[in-house]
């Protein structure tokens, strides 16, 4: 189970850290309480026995997932680390642990991987990464 990490849990005094930590901070907090909330609806929704009820636990649950992919795309906008990694794993194909070791330069194409690196530095500048194909027969 997740533990909360309310605004108040720091581990640090509060006046040592940056705004961007704190902010981090709030947003790994919120990405862990809609985490929770979709578990738990999950759940009720599994075991409810009256199907409308179950259906609109269900649909909470998928809003939950909405806010916590919310979370999520902010936390990989504001920190590079996060979407690096999310470029690495996200979308990505395989199993996971082959994904990392190609990732790390333990498979082919170096740290990164060719096309991974094309396909990355596509998506940060918000192009499909086709613009070279344009005016080719």
């Amino acid at each position: 189970m997740f533990h909360r990490m309310s605004s108040e849990s720091y581990h640090e005094p509060i006046e040592l850290l940056s705004e961007a930590t704190k902010n981090t901070h709030r947003a790994i907090v919120s990405l862990g309480e809609e985490l929770e909330a979709i578990d738990w609806y999950q759940q009720r929704a599994e075991a409810c026995t009256d199907p409308e009820l179950s259906a609109i636990l269900i649909h909470n649950k998928n809003e939950e997932v909405e806010h916590a992919m919310m979370a999520l795309e902010w936390l990989r906008r504001a920190n590079p680390i996060f979407d690096e990694h999310i470029a690495t794993y996200l979308n990505s194909s395989g199993p996971i642990l082959e994904v990392e070791e190609m990732s790390t330069g333990g498979g082919e194409g170096g740290p990164k991987g060719d096309a991974k690196k094309k396909s990355s530095s596509a998506s940060r500048a918000g192009s499909l990464g086709i613009g070279s194909l344009k005016g080719q027969k």
